[in-house]
């Protein structure tokens, strides 16, 4: 028997005093799930020191700032595997599928994931292009020849697609779709980005009130597009473009991580509040226009809610 099935509304009055602390009308609380959640997650993270270990060594010419994607890609597969096997756990006690938390594995890579990479693309480059006619983006020639191209295009979207996994299944995974149960999908989803965006802040010593603002604005578009697809796919698939357009295609600071063996030799310039700084684009007051547009093309195409929670009834509803 699941959890969310341990007492109707009408049983709940019968439990006894402590069981009503930890058991309520949908089951065990929603405070409970969480915590059992994050108590699997940090259990798991004793071991991840010894694991990261294993990862070669940066070299030796590595500018400051700047990551490798065995850097960046190799912590974040192993943080993906401590949520995928806490999810699996927390969907065996609650006897729910590990696909009703957002990412269903047979729609990996389909349609969604596409138009999200699309749309990711598309919001990095117009981003730049606006700055570029502000005369706050230049490009001074390719960066890198032959076969280097080739090499350092997959490994930066294999790294990536690690990032994107990590940070959408991390925060609009299981807890948003706990959260989402217990207080509604926006408010949830409202609560979570606005962690998102501090995180981004205390953990990026780069990183600035501005950018964090707009990262939280990321948070928002993100949790639509969770919200209208049913999936995470599209989130990620965006999440992927836009951070492999930055590093990668345009050669610009990304949350201010420096470029490593990007396609493109650019430049900002001009007032932080356009160009972004040091942080990068994701920093410029540009940004949120950007991501309103995104928003608009995907609410085109996108019109019902597709996203189910145990609160939720089994057919979309329509769009507000």
């Amino acid at each position: 028997m699941s959890f969310d099935r341990l007492q109707t509304a009408e049983e709940a009055p019968r439990l006894s005093g402590w069981k009503r602390v930890f058991v309520g009308p949908d089951g065990l609380r929603t405070g409970w799930r969480l915590l059992i959640f994050f108590a699997l997650i940090a259990l798991q993270s004793l071991g991840v020191p010894f694991v990261a270990r294993l990862l070669p060594a940066p070299p030796g010419d590595l500018p400051k700032g700047a990551a490798t994607p065995i850097m960046l890609g190799g912590g974040d597969a192993i943080l993906v595997a401590v949520l995928v096997v806490a999810t699996l756990i927390m969907g065996k006690i609650e006897h729910r599928k590990f696909s009703d938390y957002g990412l269903p594995p047979r729609q990996a890579f389909g349609k969604d994931f596409w138009f999200g990479s699309l749309l990711g693309f598309l919001a990095i480059s117009g981003t730049l292009l606006a700055m570029f006619l502000l005369h706050s983006f230049r490009i001074a020639g390719l960066a890198l020849h032959g076969t280097a191209i080739l090499t350092s295009l997959l490994a930066w979207g294999a790294t990536f697609l690690l990032v994107g996994l990590f940070e959408e299944f991390g925060f609009r995974g299981y807890v948003q779709y706990t959260l989402a149960s217990r207080i509604g999908f926006w408010p949830a989803a409202l609560a979570i980005s606005g962690l998102f965006g501090l995180v981004h802040l205390l953990a990026d010593l780069n990183e600035n009130v501005v950018g964090s603002i707009d990262v939280v604005m990321f948070g928002i578009l993100l949790c639509l597009f969770l919200r209208r697809t049913g999936n995470l796919w599209c989130a990620i698939g965006f999440h992927l473009a836009y951070d492999w357009g930055e590093t990668f295609f345009y050669g610009v600071p990304d949350s201010g991580v420096v470029p490593y063996h990007n396609l493109i030799s650019s430049t900002l310039s001009g007032p932080q509040w356009l160009s972004g700084g040091k942080v990068g684009p994701e920093a410029s007051v540009l940004t949120p226009i950007a991501l309103l547009v995104i928003a608009l093309i995907f609410s085109r195409y996108y019109r019902e809610n597709r996203y189910q929670t145990s609160r939720s009834g089994p057919s979309s509803e329509k769009a507000l």
